[in-house]
């Protein structure tokens, strides 16, 4: 995050992703006075500003801070890696520095040997055979070599080792080495063992999966079960374990990634900066667009001013085609004396990168839109579209999410000034009577939650949002009627032609037609806010309640039958299949299992015809 505005650190941690990445302190004279990373950005940078947990160095570093930049990463490794690079670059005053400047190690495997063997390596890589890494410390090798030999049993041993055994080691004996030594095993099949290592490495988990299981079922089918069980293993090793994550698989690449975000008003483009094949930082950059609203315009327009004053990297990648790319391209080969290439269409890590890009404006735009300042006057401009007699203070935003009907889930979110106010969010599981019709989902949610508010046991809202249109608006009115609180401000929020953001129709109670602000409405872009954070936290509902029915025994819901009788009778008929096809008679015979309970579960069970 780049700003001139004035930081406030309460919304700037209240918007913190949770994800790792490294942040960067800095002083009033925009120096870096600190790096660090975090496995948690929002819990690492957070403790700085708590004064109980500051020592004397921190609380003489956040004397001087003055605000506080973020880059998220994928990974802590690659948050590790990124500490690195800006520490040596910058060389904070209040990090230790150290002297020494150790290349970083790799997984170096030898390709001039029968039996081929994998080991720890840093430095030169002159010699014969693959390299794999950087990797972001020498434990993290170590670790890797540790699960490669337990999943695939490649040899650990020097060869001067290997040459002088006459019987195998202990490393055999605990199931991590086939013993080639003492041929044990063919050259064929370590070399197949050895190859789906480097494949593992490689990334192709579930190539070497597939390869497994083939072999599993080889092993089956010849009735060599032990082998068989051994396969079985692997598998469930390999898919437990993930590859540890790579700096860079395209060292001495120079680029830049550019991610972009927008919620129609404001637009974030970050520039992730990739130099030698590794993340070195990143920076947004907050464009003012007067009401452009396109990305690949708004992107177009960056790239030119950005690089045409400045020496370019050979590659600049962003998602969108720009208009002008051949063109810049050209202006931008002359002027920095190499060829540079604006692309859009990637994969593999620069597609990777362009995600992690995107990630962090996204970041961006969310602490650009939740300072303090913007949100005050978001406020103002509601009141003023609303026609309010002062501006908002408080408001609440319903939506409802299902899958045709299953597991309705109606959601509340609660905003003031300071942004989410996530305390008060409630979601409401809906009844039966409500699955499939959103009008009647929306006005159950309503009552159910201003039952309580005028009780006085909830806030009052000054403004109420419900994500929908003229229908729903109607079915609230009616039940804030009954309830006889007709007088609080309703607005429906419409979706706007093809379903746009920055088009949407806003039904206000008595006006026939609908009130349609500007796509850079500070109003609007507010009121986008709320609405999608009760979508988001609607849906999120939805899943869990589906996930937590669709993994529910339908024998959890027969009264009466506890989890002994439920396991009992599982165990006696070998699973549901089995209780299901029994008859009462056959359920009796199971400890703890009466006729009236026999009958009851066998009346559920049958309840639908089954």
């Amino acid at each position: 995050m780049n700003d001139t505005t004035t930081f406030d650190a309460k919304t700037f941690l209240g918007n913190l992703t949770h994800r790792p990445g490294v942040y960067r302190m800095l002083d009033a004279k925009h120096k870096i006075v600190y790096v660090g990373k975090a496995a948690d950005l929002k819990k690492r940078v957070s403790s700085y500003f708590q004064r109980s947990q500051q020592d004397t160095k921190t609380a003489a570093m956040m004397s001087v801070v003055d605000r506080v930049e973020v880059t998220v990463t994928n990974t802590e490794a690659e948050a590790l890696l990124l500490e690195y690079n800006l520490i040596k670059q910058h060389r904070p005053r209040f990090n230790i520095v150290l002297r020494d400047d150790k290349s970083y190690p790799y997984i170096y495997a030898s390709t001039d040997h029968a039996f081929p063997r994998l080991r720890f390596h840093r430095g030169a890589r002159k010699g014969k055979g693959r390299y794999f890494g950087p990797y972001p410390s020498a434990s993290a090798v170590r670790q890797t070599l540790n699960e490669l030999q337990k999943l695939f049993m490649i040899r650990p041993c020097r060869d001067s080792f290997f040459r002088n055994r006459s019987r195998p080691c202990l490393q055999y004996q605990i199931k991590r080495c086939t013993a080639p030594c003492v041929d044990l095993i063919s050259e064929a099949e370590y070399e197949r063992d050895f190859q789906a290592a480097l494949e593992f490495l490689d990334g192709k988990n579930q190539v070497v999966v597939e390869r497994f299981v083939e072999r599993m079922e080889e092993a089956s089918a010849a009735q060599d079960y032990e082998q068989a069980a051994r396969y079985r293993d692997q598998i469930a090793k390999l898919k437990r374990v993930e590859a540890r994550q790579l700096v860079s698989r395209s060292a001495g690449n120079d680029l830049d990634i550019l991610g972009f975000a927008s919620n129609g008003a404001v637009h974030c483009v970050t520039l992730l900066f990739i130099r030698n094949g590794a993340v070195i930082g990143s920076r947004d950059h907050f464009p003012k667009s007067l009401g452009e609203v396109e990305r690949h315009r708004i992107l177009n327009a960056f790239v030119g001013q950005y690089y045409l004053g400045k020496d370019a990297p050979r590659e600049i990648i962003l998602e969108d085609e720009i208009e002008d790319r051949a063109v810049l391209e050209e202006a931008l080969s002359a002027r920095g004396g190499h060829r540079v290439e604006i692309r859009n269409r990637v994969r593999g890590d620069r597609q990777r990168w362009l995600e992690l890009a995107n990630t962090n404006a996204q970041q961006g735009l969310n602490l650009k839109v939740a300072s303090n300042a913007t949100v005050r006057r978001q406020f103002k401009a509601l009141g003023d579209a609303l026609d309010l007699e002062e501006p908002p203070e408080r408001l609440e935003c319903f939506d409802v999410s299902h899958t045709s009907g299953e597991a309705t889930v109606a959601s509340c979110v609660v905003f003031n000034a300071a942004g989410p106010l996530k305390s008060d969010y409630r979601r409401f599981n809906l009844t039966p009577d409500s699955a499939g019709d959103d009008y009647a989902a929306m006005a159950e949610a309503v009552r159910r939650r201003y039952e309580r508010v005028r009780k006085g046991e909830v806030p009052m809202p000054d403004v109420l949002f419900i994500d929908g249109g003229k229908g729903q608006l109607s079915q609230v009115m009616t039940v804030l009627d009954e309830l006889e609180m007709s007088w609080v401000n309703v607005v429906a929020v419409a979706k706007g032609r093809a379903r746009r953001a920055g088009a949407e129709r806003l039904f206000v109670p008595g006006n026939e037609l609908p009130l349609e602000l500007r796509p850079d409405s500070p109003a609007l872009l507010l009121i986008q806010q709320i609405r999608d954070e009760a979508h988001r936290f609607a849906i999120t509902g939805h899943r869990q309640r589906r996930g937590k029915a669709r993994r529910t025994s339908p024998l959890e819901a027969i009264p009466g039958l506890g989890p002994k009788k439920r396991r009992e009778l599982l165990r006696q008929f070998g699973g549901l299949q089995g209780v299901v096809a029994a008859g009462v008679d056959d359920l009796v015979k199971v400890r703890g299992i009466g006729r009236t309970l026999a009958e009851t579960i066998y009346n559920d069970l049958h309840a639908d015809g089954t």
